[in-house]
């Protein structure tokens, strides 16, 4: 029998429509949250829903981009409306580009750090105030590439290392007050992303051996299992924490 831990607790998950956000969602739902989803995917987000369904949660979900602040708080704020409350936080969008850094347009390198990093601090700035008043918690996807660095990944590595300290600060900062912020640091996850991801032309393959790793990928549903831990009572000492579940690939 599946674990009940998020009984009468409200979730709102970003990048809800599919890949790891999606398979949050089914976690979450399965042990018994109530859910806000948002993506900017109509579409996959309808779909999330009825997966939730299925898995006996249930899922309000609207779309909205993280980069803007103001859908951000659009986003805590219909949460609200739908649930009455919220106790977590899951900011699980993102995005990757590869490029060789000399030349990758501004606009990408704007968007990956949009996306990565401002929409989980508008996120926070947002939710923050009402997940004291609950005692929850905020869990921030981040990546191994936030805790080393890799080729042709600059934007990326930028956004998720600033979302690690980004992690840290917020931790300090709330230190005294009741709520825990944490960050889940996966390697390569077989999701829709990874599996569309355009490689530079001209790219040095034995530069990218480091951070390959030598374990298959990791699933998305178990990224999403260590992301409900975290999320739940059972992490209750977890503030400030980076948990990596990245196959050993920054263990050496």
């Amino acid at each position: 029998m599946a674990s009940r831990r998020f009984e009468g607790k409200v979730a709102l998950v970003t990048g809800a429509a599919s890949g790891m956000g999606r398979a949050t969602c089914l976690r979450l739902a399965a042990e018994g949250a109530s859910l806000f989803g948002i993506d900017i995917e109509r579409e996959g987000l309808a779909e999330t829903g009825a997966l939730a369904s299925r898995a006996g949660g249930k899922l309000q979900s609207a779309v909205l981009d993280v980069t803007r602040r103001e859908d951000c708080r659009r986003a805590v704020d219909a949460a609200l409306a739908a649930f009455g409350r919220l106790d977590v936080l899951c900011n699980i969008a993102g995005i990757v580009r590869f490029a060789h850094s000399h030349e990758m347009p501004q606009e990408e390198w704007d968007r990956v750090i949009a996306v990565n990093l401002s929409g989980p601090f508008f996120l926070c700035q947002a939710a923050i105030p009402h997940l004291l008043e609950t005692g929850g918690n905020i869990v921030n996807l981040a990546s191994n590439a936030g805790l080393m660095g890799q080729a042709y990944t600059a934007a990326y590595c930028a956004s998720k290392a600033g979302l690690v300290n980004l992690t840290r600060a917020l931790a300090m900062e709330y230190m005294k007050q009741p709520i825990r912020i944490n960050a889940v640091c996966p390697s390569g996850t077989r999701t829709g992303m990874t599996r569309g991801l355009v490689w530079p032309e001209g790219m040095d393959l034995d530069l990218m051996g480091r951070y390959r790793g030598f374990r298959k990928l990791s699933e998305a549903d178990e990224i999403a299992a260590a992301i409900a831990y975290v999320a739940s009572d059972d992490a209750k000492s977890m503030h400030g924490s980076i948990f990596s579940i990245d196959n050993g690939v920054t263990a050496g």
